[in-house]
């Protein structure tokens, strides 16, 4: 990593310290989903109605019910149905989660790139880690899905502080390995800001440690098994990670190298699309 890097990092990491790093702030809508599902009498019309008035998060609300691994014997065509389907807390948290794609806009074009980039991925591994809830675990699937969503959501202060030193940007190398290095505390920081449940609000911070052995399965796990899996015949270093051997798998109790599992969790990749 240049000088340059290795100052911003430094610079980075003790702004975080003092808390003097401007965050970005949880999108209105997310706020008004999570005042509405607060209420344990809320309704579905009045669900409906809050989520209904983002017409985008809407259609992919659609979108997911009608994926294969949630799609019924009847299309679903109306945000009502699609609800009902999924139920009120469960429609909250996964439209918590999609919401958070508006906070994924840059200025530049490498730093707008880099935010989609890591945007798909999390989409992904949102995917991944809701079929491992719900087909292996009695975790519940809409929290696995979210906590894939924002596993990193760190990542988006470093890209916006990054806009700012163009030299950075030039030098992808370094750029990565400052994010690699910083992500996690940040991620970390913006969840608790956001008020996000504990179980997701550490998340960002320990997903990568793969030592990580919990008294018994979480949605850590989850996520992480999900981002080994999501990087498996890619040229990351995570990919030639024996995932047989590492704590989070074996609380799944899966074969990870099983054809049906393969293809069941292919499948789940897109659902979020």
């Amino acid at each position: 990593m240049n000088k340059l890097a290795e100052k911003i990092q430094q610079a980075l990491v003790k702004a975080i310290d003092n808390d003097d790093l401007v965050l970005p702030t949880l999108p209105e809508v997310a706020l008004n989903i999570r005042q509405a599902a607060e209420d344990p009498e809320i309704s579905i019309n009045h669900l409906s109605k809050v989520i209904g008035r983002d017409t985008a998060l809407s259609a992919r609300l659609i979108k997911v019910v009608n994926s294969p691994l949630l799609r019924a014997t009847q299309e679903v065509t109306d945000l009502h149905t699609a609800i009902t389907r999924l139920g009120t807390n469960y429609s909250s948290n996964l439209a918590i989660g999609l919401v958070m794609e508006q906070i994924f806009h840059a200025r530049s074009e490498v730093v707008e790139q880099k935010m989609r980039d890591v945007w798909r991925r999390s989409l992904e591994v949102a995917g991944v880690s809701y079929a491992l809830s719900r087909s292996h675990s009695q975790l519940k699937p809409d929290q696995a899905a979210l906590g894939g969503l924002v596993h990193q959501i760190g990542v988006l202060p470093i890209l916006t502080y990054a806009e700012d030193h163009y030299e950075l940007l030039s030098d992808p190398v370094s750029l990565n390995h400052m994010i690699d290095s910083i992500h996690p505390v940040l991620g970390d920081k913006l969840l608790s800001r956001w008020d996000f449940p504990e179980m997701l609000a550490k998340l960002p911070g320990q997903y990568l440690n793969l030592e990580r052995d919990s008294a018994s399965l979480d949605y850590i796990d989850l996520v992480q098994v999900a981002v080994l899996y999501c990087h498996c015949d890619t040229d990351h270093p995570l990919a030639r990670v024996d995932v047989s051997s590492v704590p989070a798998m074996k609380k799944l109790s899966i074969d990870p190298y099983s054809e049906k599992l393969r293809a069941e969790l292919d499948e789940a990749r897109s659902m979020f699309y």
